[in-house]
C-alpha cells in the first residue's frame, strides 16, 4: 500500500492505517484499562440532579442480552457521547431508552425532581409524545420521495391534528432558513449535510427535551460533520436539548460532548468528562489516533 493510500485509512480516529487493530483486541484492552465506574462517580460527573438515569439496565433483542447492569447519568441541557468498539452496545443503549429493546431488569428515568419519572415500560410513541424523547436515525431515515416539507410534517405524526404539525414545522423553517429555502425540494435532492438537517429536524417538529443521536456524522465529509456538530451544540446550548450521542468518530464527539462514557462487551468501562477522555493515554491509544 502506498504512503498516499495509508493516509486515507484510519481507525476509530485519525490515526494510521498501521494503528489498526481488531475490535477483539481493542474490546480485550478496554476491558484490561476499565476503571471503576460507580454510579456515585456517574452522578458526579452530572453534577447535579440527573434528568436522564438508566439504573442496573440489563436489555437486548429477543432472549439475547447485550447491556448488562449498565448504569448512565446526563444532566438536564447536558450532552454525553458513548464510544466503543463495534458491537459494544452503543446503539442498545439509545434503542432501550426508546424503545426498541427487550428489557429485562433495570429502570429508565426522565425528569427533574419529584417530576421523575419511570419510562423503561412506555412504547416508542409514548416516549415521543409523553416523555419527549426524540430519536434521530443514522444516515438515510428522509424520505426522498417527499419534499423537505413533507418530510417535516411526518416528524408530527403524533401531533392531534395536522395543523399542529404543520405550525410546528414553520416553527422548524424559522430556526434553519437553508431548509426553508428548499421546502418544495424533493428530499433525495439535497446535500449530505442538508438530509442530515432534515433528520434532526424532523424530530424538533416534536418539540422534545431529550435528543438521542445515533452516528451524526456517517457518511459525511468534514465540511458537513462541522456543520451537523455545530447544529447540535445549538439545540444543547441555545435550546437546552439534552443529548445523548454514539459517534464512531471519537475525538469529534468526545470534543463535543461534557461526558463521555467508553463501553465494552455491554458494560461501561471508562466514563468522565469529554475532556478527560480526550487527555487520556489509554482513550488516545485504542480510539483517537495515538
Amino acid at each position: 500500500m502506498s504512503d498516499e493510500s495509508k493516509k486515507g485509512v484510519s481507525g476509530y480516529g485519525s490515526g494510521g492505517v498501521e494503528t489498526v487493530i481488531s475490535v477483539e483486541e481493542v474490546t480485550r484492552q478496554v476491558a484490561a484499562i476499565a476503571e471503576g465506574t460507580s454510579p456515585d462517580k456517574l452522578s458526579a460527573l452530572v453534577g447535579g440532579d440527573a434528568f436522564v438515569s438508566i439504573e442496573n439496565l440489563r436489555a437486548g433483542y429477543g432472549k439475547m442480552e447485550i447491556l448488562h447492569d449498565v448504569d448512565l447519568r446526563v444532566g438536564k441541557g447536558q450532552s454525553l457521547c458513548l464510544i466503543g468498539p463495534n458491537g459494544a452496545g452503543k446503539s442498545t443503549v439509545l434503542h432501550s431508552i426508546f424503545g426498541f429493546t427487550n428489557i429485562f431488569s433495570g429502570k429508565i428515568r426522565i425528569g427533574d425532581g419529584a417530576d421523575k419519572r419511570d419510562v423503561t415500560a412506555l412504547t416508542p410513541s409514548e416516549k415521543l409524545s409523553e416523555a419527549g424523547i426524540a430519536y434521530i436515525l443514522q444516515d438515510k431515515s428522509v424520505f426522498p420521495g417527499m419534499t423537505v416539507e413533507e418530510n417535516l410534517w411526518m416528524g408530527g405524526f403524533l401531533k392531534d391534528q395536522p395543523a399542529e404539525a404543520k405550525k410546528s414545522a414553520e416553527m422548524v423553517f424559522d430556526k434553519y432558513p437553508r431548509l426553508a429555502a428548499r421546502r418544495k425540494h424533493l428530499a433525495k435532492v439535497l446535500s449530505g449535510g442538508e438530509r442530515r438537517l432534515l433528520e434532526i429536524s424532523r424530530a424538533l417538529v416534536m418539540n422534545p427535551e431529550v435528543l438521542l443521536v445515533d452516528e451524526p456524522s456517517i457518511g459525511l465529509e468534514p465540511r458537513f460533520i462541522d456543520m451537523v456538530f455545530e447544529i447540535l451544540h445549538d439545540l444543547q446550548h441555545r435550546d437546552g436539548k439534552t443529548i445523548i450521542m454514539v459517534e464512531q468518530n471519537a475525538k469529534k464527539g468526545l470534543e463535543f460532548a461534557d461526558i463521555g462514557y467508553v463501553l465494552v462487551s455491554g458494560e461501561v468501562a471508562i466514563a468522565g468528562a469529554g475532556d478527560e477522555l480526550l487527555a487520556n493515554p489509554n482513550v488516545g491509544a485504542l480510539f483517537l489516533g495515538g
